[in-house]
């Protein structure tokens, strides 16, 4: 499927779609993201962020989706991401999209203790036009077209160090942004699915 044929398809597919739940995530920390989708002149594009640059933050300066950790005032993990989404970048998705699915759980490796942290991403698609206001967190928005991210082309590797460990993993430069790690494995699970 190509994505200039429009985001009806991707609803459907999604509908149907059985995301992997971590069974014990209830027990873990738990996050959540906000994938948001929108057409734009024929073409499907996905919003994303630029975290901004923040001592201790292990994920500073990083391209990811709006979200964080579920607070207690949350009921569900959706809730998470649409909070989140609204602090983050000022876009309240309950009056501007609805939620059209969610991906599969992505377990995180913890930065401070010994448990886990359990990412939840789910997909928006926005119905109505919307303005973005950044806060603290976000250095920059922009949106990136799924045609980009599907071209085999524009998929690069990059090199990774960890604990004296390097190793190649992949990735994509869009507009001198590097787009990586778990957000490539959401919209990689997204892409994967929409073309099945």
């Amino acid at each position: 499927m190509s994505w200039g044929c429009g985001l009806q398809s991707v609803i459907e597919k999604l509908g149907k779609y059985r995301s992997r739940r971590r069974w014990w995530r209830r027990w873990v920390k738990r996050s959540a993201v906000a994938i948001v989708l929108r057409e734009r002149d024929g073409q499907t594009q996905v919003l994303m962020i630029k975290r901004a640059e923040r001592v201790g933050d292990p994920w500073s300066g990083h391209m990811a989706f709006p979200g964080g950790r579920m607070d207690p005032g949350d009921r569900t993990g959706l809730r998470t991401a649409m909070r989140e989404t609204h602090e983050e970048i000022g876009i309240q998705l309950e009056k501007a999209g609805s939620c059209i699915g969610r991906l599969s759980d992505i377990v995180s490796r913890p930065h401070s203790g010994r448990r886990p942290m359990v990412v939840t991403p789910y997909v928006f698609h926005l119905h109505t036009p919307v303005g973005i206001e950044t806060n603290h967190e976000v250095a920059e928005a922009l949106w990136v077209p799924m045609t980009y991210l599907q071209a085999l082309e524009n998929r690069q590797t990059m090199q990774f160090r960890r604990a004296g460990v390097s190793m190649d993993l992949p990735c994509y430069d869009f507009q001198g942004k590097r787009i990586w790690g778990m957000s490539l494995r959401m919209l990689d699970e997204l892409m994967a699915l929409i073309q099945s």
